[in-house]
Order: structure tokens, then C-alpha cells, then sequence
């Protein structure tokens, strides 16, 4: 079962562009149409905040990391991510 997807943001982008089951895939769309940007593996079914919690990468420290705004808004460095510039994969 896949568990996980590759998700890409253009550059300035407010959501996603793609969203695709191999990196692979991905890059071949995101080569034929150079694009610029984000190329990040997520886990689905369940939010990033929860799962950087359970991998460890993240800790709460302070209350407000509890509210729903803070976790709607939350992002991971950890997650594995290929920067592209123009198509080209500069990660």
C-alpha cells in the first residue's frame, strides 16, 4: 500500500500544481514544462504536523503549536524535497 505522494508547488505558488505517486512522474511533467519549484514527498492520510510528531522531528513546546491554526499552517523541513529551477533538479 502507498502511503505517500509527491507533491509539487510552482514557484509563489498558494497550492499545489501536481500531485503525483512516483518522482518519476513528477519529473517528467515538471521537465517537459521547465518548471520552477518544490518537488516534496508527503505522507497521506494524515496531517504533516501529527507526522513529524510521531518521526520525531517535531516537538511541542509552546500551547499555541496546539491550535488549529498553527497546525492548518504547519510545515516540515524534514520531509524529503527537490528544488527545480527551469525543469532542472538543483537537489
Amino acid at each position: 500500500m502507498k502511503n505517500q505522494v509527491y507533491v509539487f508547488m510552482g514557484e509563489g505558488a498558494n497550492f499545489p500544481a501536481g500531485i503525483f505517486e512516483s518522482k518519476e512522474k513528477a519529473e517528467e511533467v515538471i521537465k517537459r514544462y521547465s518548471l520552477t519549484g518544490i518537488l516534496s514527498l508527503y505522507p497521506i492520510d494524515m496531517l504533516l504536523y501529527d507526522w513529524a510528531i510521531e518521526k520525531k522531528y517535531f516537538d511541542i513546546k509552546k500551547e499555541y503549536q496546539k491550535s488549529p491554526k498553527y497546525i492548518g499552517q504547519f510545515s516540515c523541513a524534514s520531509v524529503d524535497h527537490f528544488h527545480y529551477e527551469e525543469g532542472v533538479c538543483l537537489t
